[in-house]
């Protein structure tokens, strides 16, 4: 039962303590992860809102400063010398000559009827009528344009800038090619680590650049440049089995063009991920370490109080093993004086009887061997009953240990040759194991003498005949450990607890009187020490008697 009762506190103390202690470091790993990726998210956030501001800055330096040029060129050449073509052909010479990696293809000048009046480039597109491009209007209209990626009449992806150049009543064109190849390597130079990505796109989402990934130029794209605002400004793509993927965009060339950056967290697929079950491997092992921590001092402290409890009960029961003893002493007392008197008065008469009994006139009586046997009855259980007076008497007037020096051994071996005779009869063998090592102590010797007594004639009445009795002396720990056993029947669990008890015996009536282990086990507790009984190893039963080892110089 209170075993039970222990292991229910056992469970209740482990899952009160794992909760209390692993509750708040599940909550401080959820905290943490929470608060780093939300830190990491603004990290990556505001990089890429720099990196798309700063790119789109230089995107529109790049366009401007080649816009300047031409317009330059328009304010300081006339419009009949561009038309030459040699003059045409030598200032873009010397345009490329000494702006290296200025990044123009071509030069053109386009008359008012969208003509192209003189041409200096790879391509053979002098005399063309550029009338119906879009372009030509806007240039016309706003007197400075660059233009979206287009195909043209040379059939390849491009962008022109073109220039109006003044006018009186004729106005003509200044337009330039800008180099694919070095416009396309300044947006890349803005694509980070493996992952990451730039490129431009239009108000309507088709690709002016080529893209890392996904989509080619003049393709339509998976952007809505609607979701950006002015400025720039970045947002969070989920994506399946992975980190989420942050694309930032900031628009440039006066909000015509967008410049779109594009990285997932950690720079490679998961890596937030792992960063997550990296934090729960490290929490799961820190919990499991708690728990067994916890499960090894709550069961270590369960079982301390369970044995506190059980060497509680033991000490309760050993008191109230005393107290019976002392009521019964004081019972006994009693009680044996007014069964002596009585007796004393029976054995008496009982005597008188019988020499009455050696007179003439009563040995020719009929009756006489009955009276003769009457009396020999009489005066047998007038005997019984003093014998039982006696130990009763003895168990309630037992003066107080006189200490002698005592070797353990000895006494045994006096006490197996008192009873050696009685074992011989009942085919009973008496081994001894002794060590050599016990030291004289200081104890009763004639009280020690009684509870051995006690003890191998009980083995002797339990086994009745053929049988083996072992017994058994050590040194443990200052303690003087005699052990007494027998291949008897043995004591059933359900009388161990009541073998101490006065008057309890297993023995037939008129067999034994109950006291002998009583007195016996009152006895070692006055010198110090403690009797038990336990199952033997010859499936009998065995009595240990722990003596303290006492020196005679400490007494």
């Amino acid at each position: 039962m209170k075993h039970a009762l222990y292991q229910k506190l056992r469970v209740k103390l482990i899952s009160i303590t794992v909760v209390v202690s692993i509750g708040p470091l599940l909550l401080l790993g959820v905290a943490l992860y929470y608060h780093f990726s939300k830190l990491y998210t603004e990290r990556i956030e505001d990089q890429i809102r720099h990196l798309a501001r700063s790119q789109s800055s230089a995107v529109d330096v790049f366009l401007r400063e080649r816009t300047s040029i031409l317009g330059m060129l328009v304010e300081t050449q006339s419009f009949e010398d561009l038309s030459q073509q040699e003059n045409l052909s030598r200032l873009f010479w010397q345009i490329n000559r000494r702006a290296e990696g200025l990044g123009l293809v071509d030069l053109g000048i386009i008359d008012r009827d969208g003509n192209q009046l003189a041409y200096a480039g790879p391509y053979n597109l002098k005399g063309l009528n550029y009338y119906q491009q879009p372009w030509f209007d806007e240039v016309l209209r706003r007197g400075k344009y660059i233009s979206d990626v287009f195909m043209g009449f040379r059939q390849v992806p491009h962008v022109i800038i073109a220039v109006k150049g003044a006018c009186d009543t004729d106005c003509w064109i200044l337009r330039a090619t800008i180099d694919s190849e070095i416009f396309n390597r300044l947006v890349r130079s803005a694509q980070v680590g493996t992952a990451g990505d730039a490129y431009i796109v239009n108000r309507d989402g088709i690709f002016q650049t080529n893209p890392r990934f996904d989509g080619v130029i003049l393709g339509p794209s998976d952007i809505t440049p609607q979701q950006f605002g002015e400025g720039s400004m970045v947002l969070e793509r989920k994506q399946v089995g992975g980190d989420p993927r942050y694309v930032g965009g900031a628009w440039l060339k006066d909000g015509e063009w967008l410049l779109v950056i594009s990285q997932i967290a950690g720079q490679e697929t998961g890596w937030l991920t792992r960063v997550r079950n990296t934090e729960i491997l490290i929490i799961v092992t820190g919990c499991l370490l708690i728990v067994i921590a916890i499960v090894l001092i709550s069961h270590t402290l369960v079982n301390h109080l369970e044995q506190t409890d059980r060497q509680m009960s033991e000490l309760n029961a050993q008191l109230i093993q005393q107290d019976k003893l002392a009521a019964l002493g004081k019972m006994a007392t009693g009680i044996a004086h007014e069964i002596n008197n009585p007796l004393a008065v029976i054995g008496e008469k009982a005597g008188w009887m019988e020499d009455l009994l050696s007179e003439e006139e009563f040995k020719t009586s009929e009756n006489y061997k009955e009276f003769s046997t009457s009396i020999a009855k009489i005066e047998e259980h007038v005997d019984r009953a003093r014998k039982i007076t006696h130990n009763m008497l003895g168990f309630a007037r037992r003066m107080e240990p006189r200490l002698d020096d005592v070797d353990v051994n000895r006494v045994l071996e006096q006490t197996i040759d008192i009873l050696s005779n009685h074992a011989r009869i009942n085919d009973i063998d008496i081994r001894k194991q002794f060590s050599q090592s016990l030291p004289v102590i200081a104890s009763d010797q004639s009280q020690l003498q009684q509870v051995f007594m006690n003890l191998i004639n009980n083995s002797i009445d339990a086994i009745g005949s053929d049988g083996m009795i072992e017994i058994e002396t050590s040194l443990d720990d200052g303690h003087i450990t005699i052990r007494i056993q027998d291949d008897g029947p043995g004591i059933p669990e359900s009388i161990k607890k009541k073998i101490f008890d006065p008057f309890f015996t297993t023995k037939d009536t008129g067999k034994g009187t109950g006291l002998g282990l009583s007195i016996s086990y009152s006895i070692i507790e006055k010198l110090g020490g403690h009797i038990t009984v336990e199952n033997s190893r010859m499936n009998g039963t065995a009595f240990v008697v722990s003596l303290p080892a006492v020196l005679p110089e400490k007494k």
